[in-house]
């Protein structure tokens, strides 16, 4: 229905980002990779894809069309919804996904949260013969700042995580000194919760 958005970003957080399109603001739900790749800058476009829902119109944005396909293969996968499709977008970056199915990597995929055994091997099946063995080059960005653990903190809640949990985790991994970006912090907490 919506192709994708051309406009100012008016709100960028990790987990979605307003769009300004000649004075209407949209909101789109997007993953870390998605995140990460979006400057600041004042203009930007998106891919889209809108989810309709009986409670709700959901509008998920990609940085490339390539991230919006691999997304509508995952979510044609029996028992993997949007949230879970943008949880493993923000887990691991499109090219690490797309390896861990055409190698079969069921320990990979079984780290995600939400994603139990019979699930990945049936992401596996379902996507291997789907998905192009060709590796795309994306380049994360960092976002370094003060508020680089507030804001992993709040994609973190977002997504679903307790609260204290995440909070003890993003503190630990923040005195830690590793990890500065926002991006590192969330795939890590990802991983480690």
């Amino acid at each position: 229905m919506i192709d994708f958005l051309k406009g100012r970003l008016a709100a960028k957080h990790p987990n979605r980002i307003v769009i300004d399109v000649n004075g209407v603001g949209y909101n789109l739900n997007i993953s870390l990779h998605t995140y990460s790749s979006i400057s600041d800058d004042e203009k930007v476009m998106l891919y889209t894809h809108l989810a309709i829902r009986d409670d709700a119109h959901l509008l998920y944005g990609f940085y490339t069309e390539e991230e919006r396909d691999l997304f509508l293969k995952l979510i044609s996968v029996s028992g993997i919804g949007a949230s879970t499709a943008q949880l493993i977008l923000s887990s691991m970056n499109p090219t690490e996904v797309r390896q861990a199915i055409v190698s079969e990597n069921v320990n990979a995929i079984k780290a995600i949260k939400g994603i139990g055994q019979k699930t990945a091997q049936r992401l596996i099946i379902d996507l291997k013969d789907k998905v192009s063995g060709v590796a795309e080059t994306y380049e994360i960005g960092s976002n370094q700042g003060n508020t680089a653990g507030e804001e992993a903190l709040s994609a973190l809640i977002a997504l679903g995580f307790d609260r204290r949990k995440s909070e003890k985790m993003i503190s630990t991994l923040v005195q830690s000194g590793e990890y500065q970006s926002v991006e590192g912090l969330i795939k890590t907490a990802l991983k480690n919760l």
